[in-house]
């Protein structure tokens, strides 16, 4: 019996260990981009500050990550286009506005690109791919 149960609190542990490392917001462990939907030998990508000046303010939500961000809210990228960091925030100058979020496995740009390519008005996509597929997503942007 104590057998079973030390089995159990090691698995019970190592799972709890698995969870926080591969839950943690780390930049280097996971991979994102954005590109813009026009066709160019380099992409400008969503990475890249539109051209109005103005600051936005966090909107009054519990969390600014991306993997909360539902259609119709804005996001502005506080990255660069090499590495974009996407954070939740209020509509306006430098966000772009989330037409359509889509869930589930993605495979990179080119993935990305094909599912945006379905959705009328975008103009930018970003892609999340982690590596548990369930947690991956697809933003498909538009420069308001």
């Amino acid at each position: 019996m104590l057998v079973v149960l030390v089995v159990l609190a090691v698995l019970l542990l190592g799972g709890a260990g698995a969870y926080w490392v591969l839950g943690r917001d780390d930049a280097t462990s996971t991979a994102a981009t954005a590109s813009s939907s026009a066709p160019a030998a380099e992409p400008t990508g969503a990475a890249s500050e539109p051209a109005d000046a103005a600051t936005t303010a966090p909107a009054p939500a519990s969390s600014t990550d991306p993997r909360f961000v539902k259609a119709g809210q804005c996001v502005a990228n506080e990255g660069g286009s090499a590495q974009p960091k996407l954070v939740i925030t209020e509509c306006g100058a430098k966000t772009y506005q989330v037409l359509r979020r889509i869930d589930g496995s993605t495979s990179g740009k080119k993935d990305a690109e094909s599912k945006c390519a379905k959705v009328d008005g975008y103009t930018d996509w970003y892609f999340f791919d982690s590596q548990l597929d369930t947690l991956d997503f697809v933003l498909c942007l538009k420069r308001p």
